[in-house]
């Protein structure tokens, strides 16, 4: 013989509608569903968020490892032609990836201080059109160059990297940053670096 099929309990006909509204909010069938709509929003939020702040630091780190770096590479050279400037400059492209490089900016220059402390731009090498690399023969005001970086009659290369990082999701911060980093490091090989 088939089992018979008993009818789920449901409100009756007599019953008070007070009564029916206890049961209603005693019931707690769905509340997981319920609890997880109203997080996930934040969950979400929270994951794009950093991962936007992840990428953004990232961007901003391999910007100081490329103005360190190419100031490094020329700071071991006793000159500087343009084959190798070329490459220098090719090596920062190269560290910026995965990122794109159409807003990477790059700047070298070497800046000699006489014996008065007067500090003058002895070559300068552009690339990308950094907004502030000094121009060849520029006096740098006394703010420019820490105080102890060049000491009178010496000389320092100066190396500066900027980026413009667009973001790709534009969720919690600005649609795009700029990050900057300079770097002075003094000539290992030789007084000064030659620009030849």
């Amino acid at each position: 013989m088939p089992d018979q099929l008993t009818p789920l309990p449901g409100p009756r006909p007599g019953r008070p509608a007070s009564r029916r509204l206890k049961r209603f909010w005693r019931d707690r069938r769905g509340v997981s569903a319920v609890e997880f709509a109203l997080i996930a929003p934040i969950m979400l939020m929270l994951y794009f968020g950093l991962a936007e702040m992840t990428q953004a630091m990232m961007a901003q780190r391999r910007v100081g490892n490329i103005a360190s770096a190419i100031g490094d590479l020329v700071a071991q050279s006793t000159q500087l032609n343009n084959a190798r400037r070329d490459d220098i400059f090719t090596i920062g492209n190269t560290i910026m990836a995965p990122f794109p490089t159409t807003t990477l900016r790059m700047c070298l220059a070497s800046i000699t201080s006489d014996s008065t402390g007067r500090d003058t731009v002895t070559w300068s090498e552009n690339r990308n059109s950094h907004p502030s690399c000094p121009a060849q023969g520029a006096v740098l005001g006394a703010s420019v160059i820490p105080v102890g970086v060049l000491p009178a009659s010496q000389n320092v290369i100066m190396a500066k990297a900027s980026y413009s990082y667009t973001l790709p999701v534009k969720f919690f911060l600005p649609s795009t940053l700029t990050f900057g980093r300079t770097f002075y490091l003094r000539p290992r090989k030789s007084e000064s670096v030659a620009r030849v």
